[in-house]
């Protein structure tokens, strides 16, 4: 399985602008720059798109190590908060906190906590962000 998107920029750092696309429409020619990056101007950015990705990347995982201890959740929610650092060597992605709060009928706090734990260590996109990510989680009825 392959999955793909582009990009394209015009200009200098500060001054061009960007987009990118995705084969499945789902966004096509979606504006970015230095400002919806580094500054507070609206739009989207690589780093909100990486946020989307691993929230959603992790709901899907908890529910699938829910489904194997034998537990269907209602509902799975997950905020991930991503944290953006200049360090010495550069911009760097330094950490993910993935806030989770699932409805799960008939499941105990132990094994929903348990469940987690996988999801965030089995999920492919925590794979591959080296960056630090931590988690709250919690059983909601």
């Amino acid at each position: 399985m392959e999955r793909k998107a582009s990009a394209v920029w015009t200009g200098g750092l500060k001054d061009g602008k960007g987009e990118f696309s995705a084969p499945s429409g789902v966004f096509s020619h979606t504006p970015y720059s230095f400002k919806t990056r580094f500054e507070d101007a609206p739009g989207t950015n690589p780093e909100e798109l990486i946020a989307a990705a691993h929230a959603s990347c992790f709901s899907m995982a908890l529910s699938a190590q829910l489904g194997a201890a034998n537990l269907t959740p209602e509902s799975i929610n997950t905020t991930a908060n991503l944290k953006m650092e200049k360090l010495e060597a550069g911009w760097a992605i330094t950490a993910v906190h993935l806030d989770v709060s699932a409805r799960v009928p008939k499941a105990d706090d132990a094994a929903f906590q348990k469940a987690a734990e996988n999801a965030k260590a089995g999920c492919p996109v925590s794979k591959v962000l080296n960056a630090k990510i931590t988690m709250s989680a919690k059983l909601v009825s």
